[in-house]
Parts: C-alpha cells; structure tokens; sequence
C-alpha cells in the first residue's frame, strides 16, 4: 500500500521574508567588513613605515651617526646616487622598477621591497606624468623629510632663505627637538609624490607641493625619528588635496605638519 504525503515547501511570502532578511543583515554587515578591510590597510601601511623608521636608525648607528642621504633628484642628480631611495614615480620607467629600490643606500637595512609601498595605493604606470601605459602598480608611496639627511634646505634650496631652521644630518642633532617629534617618513599623495624627498617650505611658500596620503580614512601615516608611528586625520575642511598654491598659511592641517618638521 502506498501512502501519498504531500512534501512541505516554503510558500512565497516566506521566501521573500528570508531574503529581506538575508539583505537586512548583508547591509549590517558589509559597512563593519569595509571597516575592518580599511583598518586593515592602515595597520599594514604604518607597519611599513616602522620598518623602514627601524631601518633608518640601524643605518645611522652603522654609519657613525650620520642619517641615511637625502637628495631631491630633479635639482641635484649627482648626489642622488648616494640617496635613501631612487627613482622618480613620474617616469612610468622608473615608477615599476623595483631595482631602484634596492639600490637605494637604507634597502640593505629594511631589505622587503613591500615596506615601501602602502598596501591601499592603487596607483599604476597610466597614472604617472610621463603617460605610462602599464597596469602594474607604484613601487613606492613613502618619501623621506626634506630637513633630513643633507644640509640641501639650508643651504641650497634656492630662492627662499630656510635658515632660521635646522636640517639634520647626523643622529646627535636630532636631540635638540628629541627625535620622538621629529618625522622622518611620510605617507605621500599619489598626485605629488616623485622622487623620494617631502619638501616642506617651513616659510610657506608652495604649501603643499607634495602632499601626504589620503588614503586611509582622509589620514596618512608619518614615521618619527624613534621609529614610532603615527596616523593624522585631515580635519582643516580646506584640505581638499593636492592643490599647490591655493592654501593658506595658517591651513592647520599645514601648521601641524610643520610642526613636526623641523625646529629653529
């Protein structure tokens, strides 16, 4: 004898009940992982950062106290050879070149071509100056103070006088401002960074002309001469990115970084 059972289903309104609350619980959950993903990238990137911080200093201590050189490339070429980093991140040539990196003077002392490249930068060759056609990623997001390792700020850096402030060259002279408040590494903007040196005018002429990073949380990161690291929100609402010349001195964004920067 055969029993005829009717199978149980899912009527429509229940169908319909539990996708409503499949994307209910989706739109909680998606903004939390974005969160957690964001947060992620900025651990990544200030780890970095301290790497290369830790790297600079064992350098020093290996060179009888004397910082890591520090040239901007486009004004002086021949001492670039002997700087912290090489290449410039507007040739599309030089912005994939990962070869440039480890000739610099510190990639013996933080030696993972990884370190120096923030893990939420998603420029590529297309996006540099010279018209790159590549797809392959920027092999460098970090740019070191322009007040640290040469003497270039205070003697050289034509026409603006910049000697009421003090460059550093050796780790001793860090002391006069202690070196937990002075940055050396920076986080910069993808539109503005080139070669490896941050040019701050401290007297606030092209305020801004490289811009730090905006990429985690409209924050970026800055490695001190301690090694420690630290993530600074924009929060002045004329911080609108990069723009040179259309800032104003008192900008606090500006202000606080140049705090930072150098001392008289």
């Amino acid at each position: 004898m055969f029993c005829n059972r009717q199978k149980a289903a899912f009527t429509l309104i229940e169908i319909l009940i539990v996708i409503a609350i499949i994307a209910i619980l989706a739109a909680l959950l998606l903004p939390a992982l974005s969160t957690a993903k964001a947060k992620g990238l900025r651990i990544s990137c200030m780890n970095n950062l301290r790497q290369i911080g830790v790297g600079c200093q064992v350098y020093a201590a290996d060179n009888d106290g004397r910082l890591v050189e520090n040239w901007p490339y486009a004004l002086v070429p021949s001492l670039e050879t002997n700087c912290w980093m090489h290449g410039n991140m507007r040739s599309s040539f030089d912005a994939t070149n990962q070869g440039l990196l480890r000739t610099g003077k510190l990639f013996p002392y933080a030696n993972n071509p990884n370190s120096y490249h923030c893990p939420a930068d998603r420029s590529t060759a297309r996006d540099v100056a010279t018209a790159g056609n590549g797809s392959a990623p920027r092999v460098r997001s970090y740019s070191m103070n322009s007040w640290m390792g040469s003497r270039y700020m205070e003697n050289e850096r034509p026409p603006f006088n910049q000697r009421p402030y003090r460059t550093f060259v050796r780790d001793s002279e860090l002391n006069a401002a202690t070196p937990a408040n002075l940055f050396v590494i920076a986080d910069e903007h993808e539109v503005t960074i080139d070669d490896a040196f941050f040019l701050i005018p401290m007297n606030d002429t092209d305020i801004f002309i490289n811009y730090p990073g905006t990429r985690h949380d409209r924050g970026y990161a800055l490695s001190f001469a301690d090694a420690h690291v630290e993530h600074y929100k924009i929060r002045d609402p004329s911080s609108k990115g990069p723009a040179q010349g259309n800032y104003n001195p008192t900008n606090s964004d500006w202000v606080r970084l140049k705090q930072v920067t150098t001392i008289r």
